[in-house]
């Protein structure tokens, strides 16, 4: 196989580790080891990495990769993703499981119609949040929740949103939820010499 025509990120490099070779890697695939198991590896530009050895680490893997047999080639390869193509990733996860890249690119709906696009997804360690351009709007941030967006149909080309619980919409009440009688300029701050600021 040549460079993938549908990438998927499954890793990317991370700093050498020891003096023969051996690179940390962090992997995005649900088992980390599984990270073998996909055939050669990808880098951005055509670059083909082979796995000769990999074993746990911690939050990591540490690989051995064909032809990188010391620090300094190891060295030079810190910060390269690794990709394989979409077709080689499995299609059996559950029904409300999806790969960032089958989102990718999908229109974003609500009850009027196409609304934006989905321009990516981030997750900053509170789950998976979506990117999204909405009239024009960029980077505009809906969190990839039930609530927030109930439907998603990769077959059909599109996700639809309940614009309230995705936050693109003022609450009716102007209300913080659950909060009655919220006023954000009466809340305390703490002690005045303590640098709060009054």
């Amino acid at each position: 196989m040549t460079k993938p025509e549908n990438p998927v990120q499954m890793a990317v490099i991370g700093a050498a580790h020891g003096i023969k070779g051996e690179l940390r890697v962090k992997t995005f695939t649900g088992d980390p080891l599984a990270l073998a198991d996909y055939g050669p590896l990808y880098a951005k530009d055509g670059r083909a990495f082979h796995i000769n050895d990999i074993r746990p680490a911690g939050t990591v893997v540490v690989v051995r990769f064909k032809g990188i047999g010391d620090r300094n080639a190891a060295e030079a390869l810190a910060g390269t993703e690794l990709f394989v193509d979409r077709s080689m990733l499995p299609d059996d996860g559950e029904e409300d499981e999806f790969y960032h890249a089958d989102l990718i690119g999908l229109d974003v709906r609500d009850d009027t119609g196409v609304i934006g696009k989905v321009v990516a997804v981030h997750n900053f360690g509170g789950g998976d949040i979506l990117d999204v351009t909405l009239a024009g709007r960029k980077g505009v941030l809906i969190p990839f929740t039930q609530a927030a967006v109930p439907e998603v149909s990769v077959a059909q080309g599109f996700v639809r949103v309940d614009p309230l619980a995705a936050g693109l919409l003022d609450d009716e009440d102007g209300e913080a939820p659950g909060h009655s009688g919220f006023d954000p300029k009466g809340r305390p701050r703490g002690p005045k010499d303590a640098g709060g600021n009054r």
